[in-house]
């Protein structure tokens, strides 16, 4: 478990894109009192540094929004449109900038609270958009500034390297939308709906 961890403080530590990339295929695990659920990584976003102009760190200067230059494993969990909060994962070279959106999940575990959470029928339904993770493992604002590195309730737990992935422009966002900043894994049925991009080369 350790030198798991140790490769995805590394992963991490480089460049947002690459760390949005390789987070596919990791966990995602958040025990509450209520028991634990988990999901797999299979769709997230890169956001960069001020360059980005869709960035939370190019448009706000907030003590929350400042955490995108923190220490890389650490949470940023902010409230989307007053509704939904969204849990992305800082990441970026010593020195810079950015964070990775966590933007879908396949359930793994706790399925049964997470149709309790989310009151709907299909599992494909439950954490298929980054609004709905959340409300699936029930993760709110409280866990901002998280290590979810250092194995308490909200972690992040690695997982073997995704082979076939897709790459698109960001969605949900109306500036820099055809950056190739958005991942997911190819034919997985628990990404978000909009499935339009091309396969990523390394």
């Amino acid at each position: 478990m350790a030198t798991r961890q140790r490769s995805l403080r590394r992963l991490l530590s480089g460049p947002t894109e690459v760390a949005a990339r390789g987070l596919l295929g990791c966990m995602l695990v958040h025990e509450s009192a209520d028991g634990v659920t988990a999901g797999r990584i299979v769709e997230t976003e890169a956001y960069l540094d001020l360059g980005d102009p869709a960035s939370h760190a190019a448009m706000f200067k907030t003590p929350a929004v400042a955490i995108m230059s923190g220490r890389p494993g650490l949470a940023y969990v902010y409230r989307s449109y007053g509704v939904h909060a969204m849990v992305n994962v800082v990441a970026h070279p010593p020195g810079g900038t950015g964070a990775v959106l966590i933007r879908a999940l396949e359930p793994i575990e706790g399925e049964v609270l997470m149709e309790t959470r989310r009151r709907m029928g299909s599992a494909l339904a439950w954490c298929s958009g980054p609004g709905k993770l959340t409300q699936a493992l029930a993760i709110g604002l409280d866990a901002h500034g998280t290590d979810l590195l250092a194995n308490g309730p909200l972690r992040l737990v690695a997982g073997p390297q995704v082979e076939h992935v897709m790459v698109s422009g960001r969605i949900g966002i109306s500036r820099a939308t055809e950056w190739p900043l958005r991942f997911w894994e190819a034919g997985n049925p628990h990404v978000s709906a909009h499935r339009r991009g091309h396969s990523f080369a390394e």
